[in-house]
Formats: C-alpha cells, structure tokens, sequence
C-alpha cells in the first residue's frame, strides 16, 4: 500500500513538474512572440525593432523587410564605417548599411537578394567586394559560412518557419535587452540603419599598436612593399586557369535589381600589407581578377570605384587601425568619393580611387 502511495505521489509530481515546464517555456514564447527582437512579424510600412546584438545576420533582414530604405551598402567590415546618412543626404535616397563583419561572399548575396525582392524601387546599391571574391573556392560549401551563426530562415519568404527557431536562450536575451531599452535601461547596439562605429576612439588611436597590428602576419617587421620589377613570370597555363567563381554570384544578384537602379561596386582601401605584393604572381592573379570584374560591372551597368592599389592613403600606417579597417577620416573620403562618382562630379585629386564606368 505505501508503494501504490508513494508512485501515486510520483505521478502528482511528474505532471505537476511538466506542467510547470510547460507553462514556463508558453510564457517565454510569448515573450519573445511579442517583443519580437527580430522582426519576424514585420511587414513593409512597419518600423523595424531597434537593433540589440551585434550579429547583423540577425538584426539586418527586419531592416530589408521594412521597406524604410530605398538604397544600400552590402560588404564586410571594411564598409561598415561609412555612414548611410551621409550617403543618403548626398545622394538623395534613404540607405542602410547593411554590411556584416566577416560576411562570405554567399552571405552577402543572401543579404543583396533579401534586398532586390523587398524593395519596390531600389535605387542604389554600393557593394563593397573584398579579395574573397576572388578566391578560387570562395563557392565552396566550407567558405559559404564562418563561426558566427546564420539564419537563413529569415532571409526566405516564408514566416511560418521562423517561430520555432526563436525557442533559445540567445533570442531571450536579445528580448529581454529590446525590453530594457523600451524601458529607457539599455542603448540601441546598432542604429536603425545598420551604421555602429566599431573601430576604437579615433582619440585612443596608437600608430604603434596600429603597426603591430599591420605588421604582425610579417614577423612584426614591415615588408618590402616596393614593386617587384620585372614582375614575376607567370605561365600561361596557370594564367589560364585562373578562375574566379564568386563573381557569377555577383553577376546573377547584380542582374536581379531593376535597370534603373544605380550600382556602384567599390574596392575597399585595404592597406598595401593586406594585398600580394605588386608585381607577384598573387597580384597579377588578383588584377585578372579585378579584370574580370570590370567586365561584369560594364555587361550590369555598374561603375567601380576601385581604391584598393599603392596610393597616398594605402601606403601610409597612420591611415589604418589594422591591414583591412581604415580609420574614420578615411571612410569620410570614402563618402565623399562616392557621392560625386554618382553624381558625375570630379573625385579625389591625388589617385585615392580609381574609376571605370560601363
């Protein structure tokens, strides 16, 4: 008799306990359902929820969805510093950044694709291409990713799926930090329009730090950067072989914007320590490359501002926080280069960027 007791406690116990458990995790659904961090629910004329983590993979897609922005800027990090705002008013048009840290070439094109099928009349595009477009095996399924996690379901036409996915301890965290700015405890991490300035003070800026940093790939000592004259011989049958895969991504998402959209396709100012060393093998691989791109930018109707070659700002360390992320003087020129080349109005006197239109 005491064990028909004792398992009858058990069950009371067991059901009580699930049934806690199961109100427990419908409670916190519901309060990710509502604070919604992601925009899962959100549709065009809607704003966007203020931005609380620093994975734009995440945040990013609620922007698209919106509708609030007529242009943008996809890249990696070595676009996140310029500033829509400053584009947006130069150029007539409501941008967003939406360039991710580290962000593969497949990423991006997930991000640009989001952004042709949700915008009704997108009328500028400035996408930044890094030297992994480049790569031989950018297309590879191991290159189509990093560490940090991405969601491709938001990324898809259908919001079904979403809800399921947003059953985890990250995604109530993030709500709980939508919460505490809603109630005026917690700052936005990113502003509404994808811009965060994540390079440290310009005011804490050390050149030496900046140099270790520039130099650490090279035994902490600067490398000859001079031309290699004559330049290395390549054969012609590894010049042949050259191939650059990813930039048939390029062209296929670059053909899904409207005619009317003006696309602008920018090679970053990557410090010289970052690029094959002029006159190598690697560089002259890297200039069929850059080749092959402006091919694709005159069949797309698309001009390049291309500002990664030897110039005054490329050459000098006091212009780099490190060899790919230039300071934020630099990414004012940037701007400002870029706003005239769509105008059609003179840009940098001093060879800072290089322009080919179709």
């Amino acid at each position: 008799m005491a064990s028909s007791k004792a398992a009858a406690d058990w069950k009371r116990w067991s059901l009580a306990f699930l049934g806690t458990a199961i109100v427990l995790v419908l409670l916190l659904f519901g309060f990710i359902a509502v604070m919604d961090p992601f925009g899962s629910r959100l549709a065009a004329g809607q704003p966007a929820r203020p931005l609380m983590d620093i994975n734009q993979r995440y945040m990013y897609p609620q922007l698209v969805r919106s509708g609030a922005f007529d242009a943008a800027i996809f890249g990696t990090s070595t676009m996140r510093l310029l500033d829509p705002a400053v584009l947006s008013q130069g150029l007539d048009v409501r941008m967003a950044n939406l360039a991710m840290n580290a962000a593969t070439p497949w990423e991006q094109v997930q991000m640009a694709e989001l952004f042709a099928r949700k915008t009704a009349t997108p009328k500028v595009v400035i996408w930044g291409i890094d030297t992994t477009w480049c790569e031989p095996d950018a297309t590879e399924p191991a290159k189509r990713l990093t560490p940090r996690p991405f969601p491709p379901w938001l990324y898809d036409d259908a919001r079904w799926n979403d809800w399921p996915k947003l059953i985890n301890l990250t995604t109530l965290e993030i709500a709980g930090r939508l919460l505490a700015h809603k109630l005026r405890y917690q700052p936005e991490r990113i502003r509404r329009d994808g811009y965060g300035v994540f390079t440290p003070p310009e005011e804490t800026y050390d050149l030496a730090r900046a140099r270790f940093h520039l130099f650490q790939n090279h035994g902490g000592v600067a490398p000859d950067l001079t031309p290699i004259v004559p330049a290395t011989a390549v054969a012609a049958r590894e010049r042949d072989g050259w191939r650059f895969p990813a930039l048939d991504w390029l062209d296929t998402a670059l053909a899904a914007l409207p005619g009317q959209t003006r696309k602008l396709i920018v090679l970053p100012p990557a410090h010289l320590t970052a690029l094959p060393r002029e006159g190598s093998a690697g560089w002259q691989r890297y200039a069929a490359c850059k080749e092959a791109l402006r091919s694709l930018a005159a069949r797309r109707g698309a001009v390049i501002a291309d500002f990664t070659h030897r110039s005054v700002v490329t050459q000098q360390d006091a212009n780099y926080w490190d060899p790919l992320h230039f300071r934020l003087p630099i990414a004012r020129r940037v701007e400002a280069d870029l706003i005239a080349i769509a105008r059609g109005a003179p840009v940098s006197s001093d060879g800072f960027v290089q322009v080919s239109r179709p």
